[in-house]
This record gives structure tokens, C-alpha cells and sequence, in this order.
């Protein structure tokens, strides 16, 4: 009899083809090095702030590489068992021998059973693993990570009863991703796993791809998309981090645009509501607690574009 706390890892098998994923000149160029760093035998690290696409980049990138995909989420209670893997059940035999009436034999024995978790699998399989948002996760658990990326070899613990490491598939690649702007529950990654990595620092879509993802993602209309993305862009260059508010705000507003029927227009209160409810918590409001800075700044911004 065997118990298993988890069930088999399934990966994930991305298609090369992928209609919703918008692929403009300056997209194409991030995906290209990106397919090429990896063919190398690199690992690659989208690094950026949020709604920069570093999760839809690394996707498309990982289907483009034909594997399967395993894909680990960060967090600050792994411990390095969660990436590798860890006793988490056991297996019981029990032998009743009863073949003279008057005597009874039974044998019974309990071995605790392994278990392989996601990191495990990627690289004994040659799997393309993706670690999101890895910062997330304690620095310490991720220490596992140093030699698979330089020796392609995994150390596992004696508990795994059989060899003592792996060593890793030639056809394993790792995508990682993470925020260095976010300040809550992230950690500080050690140097000498970027070392091992190559960083592409991403930035804002440039216009013409904010517009082709706004209007794939809503259904809008092109001009009305192009004025909703001029408007988020502008109000973008208002925020002294230079941040916020990014193409999400943009494919909210022209989904709900889409559902309302309204038009990017000034005069369309229906549209500059909305333009309220999602742009006004985005815009940084230091001069007055009641938000009225910042609705100042969403009117006149819609009144100059629309």
C-alpha cells in the first residue's frame, strides 16, 4: 500500500504557434536573443517592473524551444525540498503466511517514500523550466539552483536513496523572471546566481506594440485604442517612478469601452468615469489625501487626448 502527498508533476506543452501573442519589431527582437542565449546553454532572467510582459515573454519563448515546460512559482516559504523533491508519504508491505493453520507468520515493513518535485523533473527529463518571479522565494532555497546552471549536475539528498546527484539532461533550459521594484515579500538574489544567468532588463512596450496588444486583448477599435494608449502613456510620465500606469490599465479600460459601447472621447462620461475607477488608485496623489490631485491630473490628460 502507498500513500503520496502529491500527485505526478504533468508539464505544460506550449505550442510555437501562439495567435494572442503580439510580435512587433521590438518584441521580436527580445525574443530572438532570447532563443539564441538559451540555444547557448544560458539561462536567461526577464527582469523588469510590472506589466512589462515578463511572463507572457518567457511563455512564448519557452514554446519556442519545442519542450515541455515546468513552471515554478516563487515563494518565501520554499525550502529547497520544494524545488528538488522530499519524503512525503510512505509504502507499506504486510506478508501473512497461514499455510499450516495452527501457525501464523506475517512480515510487515514501512519505507517512506520520494518524491520528485518540479526541479527534479525538468532537469531529469530536459524539460524548460520556468521560475517566476523567483525573488520571491529565500535565497537560500534557491541555492540548489548554482550548481545545475554551472556543472549541470543536481546534488540530491541521501533520503532519495539512489544516486547521490543527477546529472543534468543536455536539452534542459531555465527562464527566470522577477520585479526589483516590488519591496514586499522579495528577497535579494545572491550574485552568484545572476552571474550564472543572462539579464534582459525589460522596459515599457514602446507605443506601437502597446496599441497592437491593447486592441488584440479587447477588440476595440484602433483609434480608440491609440488614444486610450496615448492617455496611459501620458499620465505614465506624470508618476515620479515612471511606472505605473501600465498597458493593463489600457486593456481594462477599452474591454469595458467594448462591453459599454463608449468611445474614447471627453465628452463620453461613461469613458471618463471608467478612466477614474482604474487610472485614479494608479496616480500618485502627495499633494492632497482626498485624491483630488489626482483626478485633476486624469481629466486634464483626457481633455488634451480625447
Amino acid at each position: 500500500m502507498a500513500i503520496d502527498a502529491i500527485s505526478e508533476i504533468q508539464p505544460i506543452m506550449m505550442a510555437k504557434e501562439q495567435p494572442s501573442f503580439i510580435q512587433t519589431p521590438y518584441v521580436k527582437d527580445i525574443v530572438d536573443r532570447s532563443i539564441l542565449y538559451l540555444k547557448a546553454g544560458y539561462p536567461i532572467h526577464f527582469c523588469g517592473a510590472s506589466g512589462t510582459g515578463k511572463t507572457s515573454l518567457a511563455m512564448y519563448v519557452a514554446g519556442q524551444m519545442g519542450r515541455p515546460l515546468i513552471i515554478i512559482h516563487g515563494d518565501e516559504e520554499f525550502v529547497t525540498s520544494d524545488l528538488v523533491g522530499g519524503e512525503f508519504g510512505y509504502r507499506r508491505k504486510k506478508v501473512v503466511d497461514n499455510f499450516i493453520h495452527s501457525v501464523l507468520k506475517t512480515d510487515e515493513s514501512i519505507q517512506s517514500k520520494w518524491m520528485d518535485n518540479r526541479l527534479t523533473v525538468a532537469c531529469k527529463n530536459g524539460f524548460t523550466l520556468l521560475y517566476d518571479e523567483f525573488t520571491r522565494s529565500r535565497p537560500e532555497a534557491n541555492n540548489i539552483l548554482l550548481s545545475i546552471l554551472e556543472e549541470k549536475i543536481l546534488d540530491l539528498p541521501a533520503a532519495r536513496d539512489r544516486e547521490g546527484y543527477l546529472k543534468v539532461h543536455p536539452d534542459f533550459s531555465a527562464i527566470f523572471t522577477s520585479n526589483p521594484l516590488e519591496y514586499a515579500g522579495v528577497y535579494r538574489s545572491q550574485d552568484a546566481l545572476i552571474d550564472r544567468m543572462i539579464t534582459l532588463k525589460l522596459n515599457h512596450y514602446d507605443r506601437e506594440t502597446e496599441v497592437e496588444i491593447t486592441c488584440a486583448k479587447s477588440g476595440i477599435s484602433r483609434p480608440d485604442a491609440e488614444r486610450v494608449v496615448d492617455l496611459v502613456r501620458d499620465l505614465r510620465g506624470l508618476v515620479g517612478d515612471g511606472n505605473t500606469p501600465t498597458v493593463r490599465a489600457a486593456i481594462m479600460l477599452t474591454r469595458v469601452m467594448k462591453l459599454s459601447r463608449a468611445e474614447a472621447n471627453a465628452q463620453d462620461n461613461s469613458f471618463v468615469q471608467t478612466c477614474l475607477d482604474i487610472l485614479d488608485s494608479e496616480i500618485k496623489d502627495e499633494d492632497k489625501t482626498d485624491g483630488s490631485h489626482a483626478k485633476e491630473k486624469i481629466l486634464n490628460t483626457i481633455k488634451k487626448i480625447c
